[in-house]
Formats: C-alpha cells, sequence, structure tokens
C-alpha cells in the first residue's frame, strides 16, 4: 500500500509514524507548499517524493491512498481532487469548515467508489468502543440523560507551547485563519464521544459561544483572535434523551480531557478520557439498586490507521466515514447559528 501524506505540520508526524508500523505500508510521498517544512518533514521520515501542490502529486500519481492533513479550512480543497483521481483518503477532523462542503465530500467519495474516513481520534478509545458495545446490548436500557464535557486548559498554561508567540496555536484563534474556534476544533470530538456511545443522532440543539479579551486589543500580528474559547450545549437525541455539552480553552487543570455520563431507565456509564487514560466505569444490574458503580474492562482496539489500512484492504468497515463526519459537521454547523440567534433550539 503506497501512501501520500498532505500536509506536514505537526499532527502529520502522528500519521506517520502510525502507518510506518504497518506492515505493507510504504510512505511514498508528501505533499507541502512550504518548502523547507516540506523536506524536513520528509527527510525525517525517509520519505523519497515531495510535492507543492495537490496537482504535482496527482500527475505524478504513484501512490494508492492519501491521509489529509492540511488545516481545516484547506479539508474540502485538497480532499476532492484526490477523491476524483480515485485514491483512498483519511481526513483529519472537521472533514469541512461546513455542512455543503461535507456533504459534496461524501457525495465525491461514493462517485468514486474509495475508501473514505474521517479521524475522529478518541474513537481510538478502548473504553468508548466497549461503552457503546454496552449500550447497544441494552447494559442501560433506554437512555434518558447525559453530560459530556471537553475540557483543555492551554490558554492558561504553556504545557503544549507558547500560543502567543506559535503560529500552531495562534491560527485556531482567528476565524480569518479558518479556525471554528474551540466549537469546531474539539467541539465536534466530543459531540461524536457522546452520540456514538449513545447510539443516537442529535435532533436539535441549543448553543451558547463566548470569545473572551486575551490580549491588548485582541490581535497578536495577522491574527485578530475573534474564535470562540468556550462552547455550551444542550441537546436532544433521537430518543429523547436530553443532554448537555461543553468545550473550552480555559479549563485550568484539564490538559486534554474528555468525559461523558450517561443515564438509562435500567444503569449508568461513566467513560473518560484524562490523562491519556481510556476508563470505564458502570452502574447496572442489581448494582443501581445500591448506587454501586464498578470497574469495566475494556479490550484494546486498532488504530485509526490500522483501520483504514484494513478497510481499503477488505477486512474491516470503513468507519467513521465521511458520511458521520457530514452529520457531525450538520450539528456543529446549527450550534453556531443557535448561538448566533441568542441560543434558540434548532432542529438538526
Amino acid at each position: 500500500m503506497r501512501l501520500l501524506i498532505l500536509g506536514t505540520g505537526g499532527m502529520a508526524n502522528n500519521h506517520a509514524e502510525g502507518f510506518a508500523r504497518i506492515d505493507g505500508v510504504e510512505l511514498v510521498a508528501g505533499v507541502d507548499t512550504r518548502p523547507a517544512q516540506l523536506a524536513a518533514f520528509c527527510d525525517k521520515h525517509s520519505i523519497a517524493h515531495r510535492f507543492a501542490s495537490v496537482a504535482e502529486a496527482i500527475a505524478w500519481g504513484q501512490f494508492d491512498a492519501v491521509t489529509n492533513v492540511t488545516p481545516d479550512a484547506a479539508h474540502f480543497a485538497t480532499t476532492t481532487p484526490m477523491l476524483a483521481a480515485g485514491k483512498h483518503v483519511l481526513c483529519e477532523k472537521p472533514l469541512a469548515t461546513n455542512a455543503a462542503d461535507a456533504e459534496a465530500m461524501v457525495i465525491a467519495a461514493q462517485t468514486a467508489g474509495v475508501v473514505n474516513m474521517v479521524n475522529l481520534t478518541y474513537r481510538n478509545g478502548a473504553a468508548l468502543q466497549k461503552a457503546a458495545a454496552m449500550v447497544a446490548e441494552g447494559a442501560i436500557g433506554k437512555i434518558r440523560h447525559f453530560e459530556a464535557s471537553y475540557l483543555q486548559s492551554w490558554l492558561t498554561q504553556p504545557a503544549w507551547g507558547e500560543w502567543r508567540d506559535e503560529p500552531q496555536w495562534l491560527w485556531r484563534l482567528s476565524s480569518a485563519h479558518g479556525s471554528k474556534g474551540v466549537l469546531g476544533d474539539v467541539g465536534i470530538h466530543i459531540l461524536d464521544f457522546a452520540s456514538f456511545i449513545a447510539g443516537e443522532p442529535a435532533v436539535d440543539v441549543s448553543a451558547r459561544l463566548a470569545t473572551f479579551d486575551k490580549v491588548p486589543e485582541g490581535r497578536i500580528g495577522e491574527y485578530t483572535l475573534d474564535a470562540n474559547d468556550s462552547a455550551t450545549m444542550q441537546i436532544r437525541l433521537e430518543g429523547g434523551a436530553l443532554g448537555v455539552v461543553h468545550a473550552t480553552r480555559f479549563a485550568t487543570g484539564h490538559m486534554n480531557d474528555l468525559r461523558l455520563r450517561l443515564f438509562g431507565d435500567t444503569g449508568g456509564l461513566e467513560v473518560s478520557f484524562e490523562n491519556s487514560v481510556s476508563r470505564l466505569r458502570a452502574c447496572t444490574g442489581a448494582d443501581r439498586l445500591t448506587a454501586t458503580w464498578h470497574e469495566v474492562e475494556c479490550p484494546e482496539t486498532p488504530s485509526v490507521y490500522e483501520r483504514f489500512i484494513a478497510a481499503i484492504r477488505g477486512e474491516a468497515p470503513a468507519l467513521p466515514d465521511f458520511a458521520r463526519g457530514a452529520a457531525l459537521q450538520r450539528l456543529l454547523d446549527r450550534a453556531e447559528e443557535s448561538a448566533q440567534r441568542g441560543g434558540l433550539v434548532l432542529p438538526v
């Protein structure tokens, strides 16, 4: 399997390392508009072929699949020609920056007949997969209520680098640079985390967004810091359950933590990914009579890189696919619209 890596920023290293560990996968080319960064990345990962554009790479054509690690705003423009060229594509989340583009990508992938997947990182978590299986088996009965959160603190401490000085962080704070703020960046993860485990789509949403003053005049160089920093949502699932979802970059004390509390009429689950540890607790069966919670053992799951290659080989389903990415983007678009309209409840 000959793989091309599109975009050579920080996350691209994770992709390169993940795919390099899979037998039979060869990293054959990289694409980036920045010559120095492209050269350094390809040298680091022993990638022979380097291209300054998607068009140049397609003209060469000696690859089977693409992993797209470009910035959010470039996903649509860079993925669509790869699909038209008949290449299998794994695209970083979000699939696009609006539902119309995401839905167009779904149609393009279906027309091309290629494997298409979106990288929703936390699908790799063993606890998430086990919790989803338990819900599907009826372990907690009918879902009635849920609480979900994605907490980051990189606007309050420099554990990942100093955001005031580094473009890799500053672009995430600027709508002019393609950022949809915390809602688009990590909101997509926590919405997938909650609704995938629940096994039900959202049918309506009410949202509020906040952007806080971080620097004088709200600007650092070419970056106007206007993207949202915190998001809260109220969501109703298809089965009628109500839930609250929140995400922020101001959660002091939480580097990168996700949590879901899911309650049914015969049991409850607590799923977490905190300090890079995936964990599942349950209160089911007779334990619910005494409100006793216990740890649930969760078998390891294959990475998204392994699942993508397995799907191309016909050994596993291509999940999560572009259709899932588009469904989440519709939900994000409605949440953004709701916030603009003062938190109005909108159908998804």
